[in-house]
C-alpha cells in the first residue's frame, strides 16, 4: 500500500502557507495588510511565507499605489490552485483511510 502522506504538498505543510492559499483560493485577491490582519501574524512572518509560495509559483504579486501608498496584492495561480486541490484531496484520503 502506498504511503498516503506522499501525496501531501511539502510547501503547504506549514499552517500559515496553507492558510494563505486557502484565503486566496476563496477570494479573487488579497492585499498584504488584509492578509496580515486576517491571519494575525507579523509582517516578517507573512513576508517569509509569501516568498515561499511565490518561489513555487503558487501565487502572483501585483504592486500599485492606492492614495499614494504602496499596495501589494496577491492572487493564487493555476499552479497554486491545482497544488491546493491535490493537497486537500490527499488530506481527505488520509481521513477516509483512518475511518476504515
Amino acid at each position: 500500500m502506498k504511503n498516503p502522506f506522499e501525496n501531501l504538498d511539502k510547501v503547504m505543510e506549514h499552517r500559515v502557507r496553507l492558510q494563505i492559499i486557502s484565503v486566496l483560493v476563496a477570494n479573487d485577491s488579497y492585499d498584504f495588510n488584509a492578509l496580515k490582519e486576517l491571519l494575525d501574524i507579523t509582517d516578517g512572518n507573512l513576508a517569509t511565507h509569501l516568498k515561499a509560495l511565490e518561489r513555487e509559483k503558487y501565487i502572483s504579486i501585483s504592486k500599485s499605489f492606492v492614495d499614494r501608498k504602496p499596495n501589494t496584492r496577491y492572487k493564487v495561480t493555476e499552479r497554486g490552485r491545482t497544488a491546493f486541490k491535490k493537497h486537500i484531496d490527499a488530506l481527505e484520503e488520509l481521513i477516509k483511510q483512518q475511518r476504515k
